[in-house]
């Protein structure tokens, strides 16, 4: 009873947040209702306490007409760690109504990947007046990250770095980190460089603050390190963090020289970012955000369904070859949807497990043949399985055993086929530079339908059914 006690005015401290710690509808309304009724300080009294996250949030939870109203009750409380945090395309309608000059405050607040960030996604003419803004360091070094390709390393990392030469001792870095208070507060590891500012070690702050001040940072450093091209692809940057576990990385120039630093925050983020998208890619669903206009979501999907429509068309052409022994055996239209929809569910389960295994470089050309072999055993497993099952309950239910037999060599034919077009397509569309989680879905479907519709009706053919 007393520790209930204890945790009572913890809760109570927290009442915008529900058990999973999410803001609550209530509390949302609350903000809203302030807004719409003019109560101002109301409104930033319940705001204030929140975390620049859950400021974020709250933005996102509000219907989108009051974002404005919103923002203009919260001014000043809207920084550049709001930012940072807020969906993309809810953070787009505030920049709109927010002046150059104050995105340019906000921005000056921030780290130069979350500056670039909220500035890159500016139309051009606003984008040159919010740098124009700026102070002439900060637009420099947003100037040259905007020079990067889009989704690169140079976007993504941050500027403010500790690089010292490998002459210093560990009591010179300490005073130097001391007595510089313009430098980062924000960093994990110090980068040690040579004359021509190319990393060669690093030292991590718990090595520098256990070891005596007379030792020499070059024996202190650990002189393997992991480098990161200013032009590599943000998903491979995630890949690398992922693999060698890494807090920070040194990012470099073409001539190998040290130009910026990536931390995990970052990564976190873009790994999100990625699996979230393949995964909408591999349906054909946009980007999927629920803040996005209805206008470029209604495009995105309409595109996708009607490069399907041709792919269905096929899969009807084929169903039509077979028109006659259909209408002579109706039985074969109820059964023949299930064929191809079982085949289907297997394309796309096999889809889903080889574009995650490309996505993470898990396949590779060394052992494609190994996994084309292991999906096709799988197929053949799975299909014999359900082939068993569906013959046993189409016999008892029609009483028919050619039916039965045609009924489960079909599922089993659509399964393997289902097996290796999962496969073969993304991985062909891999050697080819076209992402497969976008385009593969497509392919894998039209095949598994079109050939369920003729390993069921075809083989219906052939036992003389419906004859």
């Amino acid at each position: 009873m007393a520790e209930q006690q204890e945790l009572d005015p913890v809760v109570a401290a927290e009442p915008a947040h529900d058990e999973d710690n999410r803001l609550n509808s209530a509390f949302v309304d609350a903000v809203v209702d302030a807004v719409e009724a003019g109560d101002v300080e109301e409104a930033r009294a319940l705001v204030s306490p929140l975390h620049p996250a859950d400021i974020a949030d709250l933005f996102e939870l509000a219907p989108s007409e009051r974002r404005q109203a919103i923002a203009s009750a919260l001014h000043g409380m809207i920084d550049g760690d709001v930012l940072a945090e807020m969906n993309d395309w809810v953070r787009d309608e505030l920049m709109e109504a927010l002046g150059p000059q104050e995105v340019a405050d906000i921005a000056t607040q921030l780290d130069t990947d979350d500056a670039v960030a909220i500035i890159e996604d500016m139309d051009a003419d606003d984008q040159r007046e919010v740098l124009r803004a700026l102070a002439p360091d900060d637009r420099a070094a947003i100037e040259e990250a905007l020079g990067y390709p889009e989704e690169s390393a140079g976007r993504l990392m941050q500027r403010d770095l500790i690089a010292v030469p490998e002459h210093l001792t560990v009591g010179d870095v300490l005073d130097y980190l001391r007595r510089n208070e313009d430098l980062t507060t924000d960093f994990w590891e110090i980068y040690v460089v040579d004359p021509s500012h190319r990393p060669i070690g690093t030292c991590k702050l718990s090595w520098i603050l256990r070891t005596p001040r007379s030792v020499g940072i070059g024996d202190v450093m650990a002189r393997e390190q992991t480098l990161i091209p200013v032009d590599m692809d943000q998903e491979e940057v995630a890949l690398r963090f992922q693999k060698y576990g890494l807090i920070s990385a040194a990012v470099i120039d073409a001539a190998g020289r040290l130009v910026g630093m990536i931390t995990v925050d970052d990564v976190v983020h873009i790994i999100q970012e990625e699996a979230g998208e393949d995964v909408l890619r591999l349906s054909g669903a946009g980007e999927g955000d629920i803040n996005e206009p209805i206008r470029y979501t209604v495009r995105t999907r309409l595109t996708w369904l009607l490069i399907n429509l041709p792919t269905a068309m096929l899969a009807a052409t084929v169903v039509g070859l077979f028109d006659d022994r259909i209408a002579r055996y109706a039985v074969l239209a109820q059964l023949m949807g299930i064929v191809s929809g079982m085949g289907g569910n297997a394309g796309t389960q096999t889809l889903a497990v080889v574009v995650r295994a490309l996505a993470t470089n898990q396949l590779t050309s060394s052992n494609s043949l190994r996994m084309i072999v292991r999906e096709l055993r799988i197929a053949a497993s799975n299909g014999a399985a359900l082939g068993v099952v569906v013959g046993a309950g189409c016999y008892l239910w029609s009483g028919v055993p050619a039916l039965a037999a045609v009924f489960a060599l079909a599922l089993l034919i659509n399964n393997l086929v289902a097996g290796l077009a999962g496969v073969m397509v993304p991985i062909t569309l891999e050697r080819f530079d076209i992402d497969p989680a976008v385009s593969s879905s497509v392919f894998v479907t039209t095949c598994t339908d079109c050939m369920g519709f003729l390993s069921f009706l075809g083989l219906a053919a052939l036992w003389g059914l419906g004859g």
